[in-house]
């Protein structure tokens, strides 16, 4: 899936300030969010471009930033409102300052996977063997995740630390067998034939889970902007199911990148699921009661604290606030 290189929170906050031209400060009717060229942030481009955040007197400015590292020192040094992010990512900074999920945008079902050759038929196959994946990153989270189900550990395998890119290509190229990676590299070994997919995210429903989380002191002081921008992404979603050709084609164009071409965002789209309304509250819950994402922000403070060799206890009310999800 995503896209970030191992993390790393030590940017100059200056430096990001003049590399970004951001705006410092909350400012009410406007929100900014940094993101990664991901398929799953083309519904904030969707309703962007669609009038339905204007039309509720929001400004929602987007900017994307490659790495994790960077979107989330600009969120902390006040230069960005927000990110969007996956929430096991975000996880990992939220001991350093205040802010919370207040919108879901989609997970991963299919975007994500293992690349292995056509004669491995299990993970366990994999034990002492070379194994591509970014270390730090959702591919590393979700690969311990299906790891613990098969009754392994990381230290089973020989990790080779690259880029989710880097790794489709080594493992294309007969350099490592086996790689953690994600779409489009997964269609195009499929269509070449050169190895299989050994399990992807529609295996993991639910796991890797894309929010967008804004700063507590943005939350508290523009509640009408945080309302505005949930329901302009419900709207988006809805339009999408009814006009996917059209909506499609303005995510690609503001989402750019490898998504730039409408078709290979269509192609994209179909290894997410967008959320409505209902996928919302099911996940991030309501005042009355914690949502499913409970239990993904549990697996994540036990993979993290695993896997970084330091002790994560963000609780469910830390990093969720579910006030927004119903209009």
């Amino acid at each position: 899936m995503k896209k970030t290189l191992h993390p790393r929170f030590t940017h100059s906050v200056a430096t990001l300030a003049l590399a970004t031209g951001l705006a410092t400060g909350a400012q009410a009717g406007t929100l900014s969010i940094g993101h990664t060229t991901w398929v799953g942030y083309g519904t904030l481009y969707l309703a962007r471009d669609l009038g339905y955040f204007k039309e509720q007197g929001l400004d929602l400015q987007l900017t994307t930033m490659e790495e994790s590292s960077m979107y989330m020192a600009a969120q902390a040094s006040g230069q960005l409102s927000g990110s969007a992010s996956t929430i096991d990512e975000i996880l990992k900074y939220r001991p350093q300052f205040c802010f919370k999920a207040v919108a879901a945008l989609d997970d991963s079902f299919g975007g994500d996977g293992v690349l292995v050759g056509k004669e491995v038929t299990s993970l366990k196959q994999l034990k002492g063997q070379q194994v591509a994946v970014n270390e730090g990153s959702v591919s590393q989270f979700w690969l311990s995740y299906l790891l613990k189900r098969n009754d392994m550990q990381m230290s089973d395998l020989d990790i080779q630390n690259m880029t989710a890119d880097d790794a489709a290509t080594a493992f294309i190229a007969g350099r490592v067998p086996a790689a953690v990676t994600w779409e489009p590299h997964l269609s195009m070994v499929r269509q070449k034939g050169q190895g299989k997919v050994l399990v992807d995210s529609t295996q993991t429903p639910g796991v890797i889970v894309d929010v967008v989380a804004l700063n507590c002191e943005v939350i508290e002081q523009q509640p009408e902007d945080v309302k505005a921008l949930v329901n302009g992404l419900y709207r988006a979603v809805q339009y999408t199911k009814e006009h996917p050709q059209e909506a499609y084609a303005i995510m690609a164009k503001g989402v750019g990148g490898y998504l730039a071409d409408p078709l290979e965002m269509a192609n994209a789209a179909k290894g997410v699921r967008f959320y409505d309304q209902a996928m919302s509250e099911q996940l991030l819950g309501s005042a009355d009661q914690a949502g499913e994402i409970k239990g993904v922000i549990r697996l994540a403070n036990e993979t993290w604290s695993a896997l970084q060799g330091k002790r994560f206890e963000v609780r469910y009310d830390e990093l969720v606030d579910s006030r927004f999800v119903t209009p």
